[in-house]
């Protein structure tokens, strides 16, 4: 059966957040953030999302390959909201302002699996970046 088109974008987020096998609490939290305010999550059930998310994370411990999966969420995923999916991932990584190779990695295999070009990729990182920057202590 096929994802949900916002079921696949969570699954994104999931995979992102866990892609350096350490999802933090902040970072649940963010993604938990972005599902109540963004107008592409509207109208989903905000109770399901521990469901949704557990269930991406089973089916990773179960063996399903990682690129797979993305691929899997992908084509649940519309071509006009491919740029969105891509921001939803890197906006889940660059929170903490720590990317790591492995994290760098899984954005690669995003960005290879998506009609996206590497422009607006860029410009998505980047902005990403400038969102999540703070203040020097």
């Amino acid at each position: 059966m096929a994802l949900p088109a916002q079921d696949a974008l969570i699954d994104l987020m999931i995979m992102a957040a866990s892609s350096d096998m350490m999802m933090t609490e902040a970072e649940l939290r963010r993604i938990e953030g972005l599902v109540q305010r963004l107008p592409v999550f509207e109208g989903f059930d905000g109770d399901r999302l521990a469901e949704v998310a557990n269930e991406c994370v089973d089916r990773l411990n179960a063996g399903q390959m990682l690129e797979d999966a993305v691929r899997e969420a992908l084509a649940a995923v519309p071509e006009r909201l491919q740029d969105t999916a891509y921001a939803l991932a890197v906006d889940v990584i660059a929170f903490d302002l720590k990317t790591s190779q492995e994290e760098l990695r899984f954005l690669e295999l995003l960005r290879d699996l998506m009609p996206l070009d590497r422009l607006t990729t860029a410009a998505i990182e980047a902005a990403a970046r400038a969102r999540h920057r703070r203040l020097p202590d």
